[in-house]
């Protein structure tokens, strides 16, 4: 699999299956199924990613624990009703799955080796970017892109970056369009109730590898700046 640049929501997975599937939802007939992806960090670390996919994929497709596979298709949100309160959630939707052979001499194969988890986003700031830094003093901009779908929808993708990116981020208008590369991390954080009570939740996001904006004039995409930072 080649990453392709032309899609506004475009990602690849190198991971495990570290879950057994389980029935998410059916639409028109077509039932979808949910597992986890365990997909390793260069830090050494892990991240877990839920994986939605179609019944069509695993037609002829075993989906064994401890298998290690490649997803291609895009990073996905839906809004989900609990406690009579809105709840962003956010999956891999899959549009491809294969499994993954370290023998294979390929050059497609070869090429996805080289990146075991990429997204590439075109989309819209719509929220404003906020800025902090941590007591460490590292700096922070956590961004809410606006990502267009088939049929008039779209993915709303909390992203976050890191150093001059964030400084860069912080400036950014609503309404700004812009090009994120970057990976899909998991991150564990505690949310805190009213009573008291404390729950462990994961929280999922674009960790922003580069960042560019793009400028729209007579119907060209022109580059107004780019940014590099190296993926944590």
């Amino acid at each position: 699999m080649v990453t392709n640049y032309t899609e506004n929501n475009y990602l690849v997975l190198i991971g495990k299956v570290i879950s057994d599937k389980k029935f998410s939802h059916e639409i028109y007939g077509e039932s979808f199924y949910v597992f986890n992806l365990e997909v390793p960090r260069l830090s050494g670390n892990e991240d877990i990613i839920p994986i939605t996919i179609s019944e069509r994929l695993l037609a002829n497709f075993d989906l064994d624990e401890g298998k290690k596979v490649v997803i291609e298709g895009q990073f996905r949100s839906y809004n989900s009703y609990e406690n009579e309160r809105n709840r962003l959630i956010l999956t891999v939707f899959a549009k491809d799955i294969m499994e993954y052979n370290e023998q294979q001499e390929d050059e497609e194969t070869k090429t996805s080796s080289q990146v075991s988890n990429e997204v590439v986003l075109n989309g819209y700031i719509c929220k404003k970017p906020i800025y902090r830094q941590t007591p460490f003093g590292r700096e922070i901009s956590d961004i809410l892109l606006a990502v267009n779908r088939a049929y008039n929808k779209s993915d709303y993708i909390p992203c976050i970056a890191w150093g001059r990116n964030a400084r860069f981020c912080q400036n950014l208008e609503v309404g700004t369009e812009v090009k994120i590369v970057g990976r899909v991390q998991s991150r564990i954080y505690e949310k805190k109730f009213e009573d008291g009570t404390v729950e462990q939740r994961v929280a999922y996001e674009v960790s922003v590898g580069s960042l560019e904006v793009i400028n729209k004039k007579d119907d060209e995409n022109t580059a107004a700046e780019e940014l590099n930072e190296e993926a944590i």
